[in-house]
């Protein structure tokens, strides 16, 4: 009898402590968010979706990345590091062709930086799915993404110790810390889901299937 009240016990202490967890989460969705708006962040980026943008002045109204899906997008441990330093992601300013970026972006402190970013991890799109992409480097995807689509025309990439590349589009340096491969699977096969007025191509009809998937997990391995 015992024995079957100590299960008891730590099965009722189990349920407890994921309660608290849950509960811890939320809380720092809510506080998270109410950071987030006390800090006027949505006036330079999108919070809700689906993209609305119709015309390249739409897009170039907000000043930052739409954020309505980067719980999808993003991993949660970059967020954390990146709201507390943030670097920039973008070598030219957002959506400019001739201003460098010179990452001003508002730093926050560790603890409003974990709590922001608990609130945008909740933020999530239906279009990406379980993709089953994980990182994988290799000729395959370099030949890809080097050769048969020229992607480092527009994304910095780091090769032979150096950082090469053109400066148009965000980095591809750090992808594997910051995005999360099912995303980048998502974002490769229909890019006007997430951003209706964008440069980006469309590669399924380009790309086979397998080739896309390719892409996905030879990005998602970059350093």
């Amino acid at each position: 009898m015992k024995g079957v009240s100590f299960l008891r016990l730590a099965a009722v202490s189990v349920f407890a402590a994921g309660v608290a967890f849950a509960s811890t989460s939320h809380a720092g969705v809510a506080e998270g968010k109410k950071i987030f708006d006390s800090k006027n962040c949505g006036a330079c980026h999108q919070m809700a979706g689906p993209a609305k943008e119709k015309t390249i002045e739409d897009q170039l109204a907000k000043k930052g990345p739409e954020l309505w899906y980067s719980g999808s997008k993003f991993q949660k441990d970059f967020l954390k590091g990146w709201l507390k330093d943030p670097k920039p992601i973008r070598p030219m300013e957002y959506y400019s062709l001739t201003k460098k970026n010179t990452g001003n972006h508002a730093k926050l402190d560790a603890k409003s930086a974990d709590e922001v970013a608990e609130y945008l991890m909740s933020l999530t799109s239906d279009a990406v799915k379980k993709a089953g992409i994980t990182p994988k480097g290799g000729p395959k995807g370099r030949i890809i993404f080097e050769k048969k689509q020229g992607c480092y025309g527009c994304h910095e990439v780091t090769k032979g110790g150096n950082t090469v590349g053109g400066l148009t589009g965000p980095t591809m340096v750090g992808a594997a810390d910051r995005l999360q491969p099912d995303w980048i699977y998502a974002y490769l096969v229909n890019p006007k889901v997430f951003k209706p007025v964008k440069d980006m191509p469309v590669y399924e009809g380009i790309l086979t299937d397998d080739e896309i998937k390719t892409l996905a997990e030879y990005v998602s391995s970059l350093k």
